[in-house]
């Protein structure tokens, strides 16, 4: 598998954590597609999604009102969005989002029954 479609753990290049479609839309989590991040934003953009969503996060863990939670919550989906892992597609060829099904009840099938054995998740 390219080095391009997996996600590696720490500094073992062969231990494969999360495969990446071969289109690169989606990560493979345990069988199932989670649609990645849009690669056309830019780095500074990125970067401050990143750190809103992670703040979110760290409301949630937290004890908190159930104002504060909803307040979080709706934090963490809107940076989702604006990374693209949620609402409209990024791609722009018209093809279906397989965001969150199985990878095996979707057009990927073939592909992942052939990296399913060679990554940690499979």
């Amino acid at each position: 598998m390219p080095s391009s479609e997996r996600v590696t753990a720490g500094d073992d290049p062969t231990t494969e954590l999360h495969a990446s479609t071969p289109d690169g839309r989606y990560l493979v989590v345990r069988g199932r597609l989670w649609r990645k991040s849009n690669p056309a934003l830019s780095d500074d953009q990125r970067e401050l999604l990143v750190k809103a969503l992670m703040d979110a996060r760290r409301v949630l863990r937290g004890k908190q009102a159930p104002e504060d939670r909803m307040k979080a919550k709706e934090a963490v989906d809107a940076a989702k969005r604006g990374l693209g892992e949620r609402g409209p597609v990024w791609w722009t060829d018209g093809s279906p989002d397989y965001n969150r099904r199985m990878a095996r009840n979707t057009p990927y099938a073939p592909w992942y029954e052939r990296i399913a054995d060679r990554t940690v998740d499979g």
